[in-house]
């Protein structure tokens, strides 16, 4: 397989909700998308940055810059996506970047041998369990009505975001109100080892996890929460690599751990996090960052791997975007079907996909005028 060129493309997908956590609100999600050409095909990846570098140091156009100026000429002779982390491990850092890259080059590589990304990740599912990320809203019962109606459509766990001022009451609120059904929460970094006071008093709710509440940094202040609380706590932004994951293991930081490709360079080293995680007796399950159908079909597959053992922020398509860029993912009885075509097993939809696009750019690599089909 041989790289012929790679296109940028900046999307604006508004969604059907505006989405807030401890970082701001979105109410439009900027992605950027990764097309590679090759001589045998194409394939599409999907960066998770934002518009803004809040909840990341990485940002759309900071990625699309990095890709032109750094990481797509150091893949020019590449011939497999196990190729693409070495000729890009000079550039320092830049993982969901990185990661738009590789997943494109696998997904070309993959639909050019016939083979999904379930099969070559490992996949043991047809099909996974579904959560959903719950934002923070405006009052408590606005917090019930949305959880309420996801329960209804089949959701099978919810995910509540907190941050200091909205964390007990509204769990307690969710929990009376809905009994025993599959319920976490997600402080994205939001408190310090001084609250573990006030995070102690969520152990009455026999909550599956508490993910990521001190700075990515804090392992040691994780292991120290963790010999004070008895809720099991995640690590999510702390997890960058699979070196990271066994040092949070080590340190006796985390119970459980949140793989989301896009944080940890793409699925190549999601695929190790899981195989440590799994070689420790960690269990691990899939977090989301409002992807598209190209980022969920992929994420799907990830998930469908045997260490992953609670539902992930994989929902479907209509949670987020009213006109997904692909055929749509939807849930039926709480699930969603792992795709099973060629790489990705979907592909965007040229109509929709230009409706929403704001932004493309080609990058030639072997000399050509333009891209190819």
């Amino acid at each position: 397989m041989k790289l012929v060129g790679v296109e940028l493309r900046t999307i604006e997908m508004p969604l059907v909700t505006p989405f807030r956590t401890s970082f701001g609100t979105e109410t439009v999600r900027e992605a950027l998308l990764v097309r590679v050409v090759t001589d045998e095909g194409e394939g599409w990846g999907e960066s998770g940055t934002s518009k803004e570098p809040f909840y990341s140091s990485e940002y759309t156009q900071g990625a699309a810059d990095v890709l032109r100026s750094y990481l797509i000429p150091a893949v020019a002779g590449v011939t497999s996506a196990q190729q693409v982390g070495p000729a890009t491990a000079q550039v320092k850092g830049h993982r969901m970047a990185k990661a738009a890259l590789e997943t494109a080059v696998l997904d070309a590589e993959l639909r050019a041998g016939g083979m999904s990304f379930g099969q070559y990740l490992g996949a043991v599912r047809d099909e996974v369990e579904c959560g959903v990320s719950v934002g923070i809203t405006e009052s408590i019962p606005a917090l019930l009505d949305a959880v309420a109606a996801y329960l209804d459509q089949g959701y099978r766990r919810i995910k509540l975001k907190i941050e200091p001022g909205w964390d007990v009451e509204p769990v307690r609120a969710v929990r009376e109100r809905f009994g025993d059904v599959p319920l976490q929460v997600d402080a994205n970094t939001a408190y310090r080892l001084s609250d573990a006071r006030l995070l102690a008093r969520l152990d009455e709710f026999e909550l599956l996890l508490l993910e990521q509440p001190l700075p990515e940094d804090d392992l040691r202040g994780h292991a120290e929460l963790a010999r004070l609380i008895r809720t099991p706590i995640c690590l999510d932004e702390s997890i960058v690599s699979a070196r990271a994951a066994a040092d949070a293991i080590a340190l006796g930081a985390c119970r459980i751990v949140n793989i989301k490709p896009g944080r940890v360079g793409g699925y190549l080293e999601a695929r190790r996090i899981h195989d440590v995680c799994t070689a420790n007796g960690v269990p691990v399950w899939c977090g989301g960052m409002l992807e598209t159908g190209l980022g969920r079909a992929a994420n799907l597959a990830l998930a469908a791997l045997p260490g992953f053992a609670y539902p992930g922020d994989t929902s479907a398509s209509a949670r987020y975007y009213r006109t997904d860029i692909t055929p749509p993912f939807e849930l039926v009885d709480g699930r969603l079907a792992v795709p099973t075509g060629p790489g990705l097993g979907v592909a965007p939809l040229p109509d929709v996909l230009d409706a929403v696009t704001v932004r493309t750019e080609w990058i030639d690599l072997v000399g050509s005028d333009g891209p190819h089909a």
